[in-house]
């Protein structure tokens, strides 16, 4: 009998044990749940013991199970690397994943530095609202939000602190008789339910913002929520070393010097497994390099 029990098993075993769902690893493996569980039972007789634990809604790793699912994740995640890396290196591409505030406001204007001083990588960048997940998605690099908790085997590096304060219209200023923080009160707000803003006020010394009484226009990321402040719909609650243009060119005012922060830092992050992935490793420091001027 050979000592590798059948590969279909095992891939099977990963997935449940990473997702601690035999419906989820389903449709993961595009395999019906029948079928995931028909494999971990062959598993199961194979080693001559329960894997699983089974409840109403749950799935438990068994004792056994516990034992054996670390170095079955890490071995796969060694494949996964492994053909990760060698697709990646015949490809010649870097794949990054952005939050789009942080890939409109200050990537889309630099990353072509980094091609003229990297000719040899190509790039294949993409933006979304949702962090990089390196256990689904197809990306080298991600640049993220954290609040200092990043998943077990993940790197970070702090590109940014996300610091907010109110940005409004040298014109909403005027018609809104903007003087003081409590001025804002009575002042339209865009994204008016968005915790920076209560945050923002408590620090000031206001605890009665009336977020809910104030509208339900809200807007999902800074630059939609600059542009509408910049038009003068209203003030709004953003990071300022990523507008730093349009604050110089007075198309939007900060008119108050205080910044909040909740802890929050964009980040770049990758696998642990790829920190010495050459085109990893320039990329890094060309950005955290291109990136000081934010920091300082």
């Amino acid at each position: 009998m050979s000592d590798i029990p059948p590969l279909t098993s095992v891939r099977a075993f990963e997935a449940v044990a990473r997702q601690l769902s035999f419906t989820r690893a389903a449709a993961e493996l595009g395999m019906s749940q029948a079928a995931v569980s028909y494999q971990i039972k062959l598993l199961e007789e194979r080693i001559g013991a329960a894997l699983f634990v089974r409840k109403a809604r749950q799935v438990e790793l068994s004792e056994v199970g516990q034992r054996l699912a670390p170095d079955v994740l890490q071995a796969f995640d060694i494949l996964r690397n492994s053909f990760v890396q060698t697709h990646q290196h015949v490809s010649g591409t870097l794949a990054i994943l952005s939050l789009p505030t942080f890939a409109t406001r200050w990537f889309a204007a630099n990353i072509g530095l980094f091609q003229v001083a990297h000719p040899d990588i190509a790039v294949r960048f993409n933006s979304r609202v949702e962090n990089v997940d390196f256990q689904k998605d197809m990306f080298d690099v991600g640049i993220i939000a954290s609040w200092g908790e990043l998943p077990e085997g993940v790197v970070g590096h702090e590109l940014l602190r996300a610091e907010f304060t109110p940005i409004m219209s040298g014109d909403f200023i005027e018609r809104h008789r903007i003087r003081e923080p409590r001025d804002l009160l009575r002042a339209p707000a865009i994204s008016p339910s968005d915790q920076w803003i209560g945050q923002w006020f408590a620090m000031m010394g206001i605890d009665d913002y009336p977020a809910m009484a104030r509208g339900v226009v809200t807007l999902d990321t800074q630059v939609l929520e600059a542009a509408a402040a910049g038009a003068g719909r209203g003030f709004a609650m953003i990071t300022p070393a990523l507008f730093r243009d349009d604050l110089a060119s007075g198309r939007l005012v900060q008119p108050f010097p205080e910044l909040g922060w909740d802890g929050c830092t964009y980040q770049l992050v990758y696998p642990q497994s790829r920190r010495n992935w050459t085109k990893v490793k320039v990329f890094r420091e060309w950005i955290l390099e291109a990136t000081s001027v934010l920091r300082a």
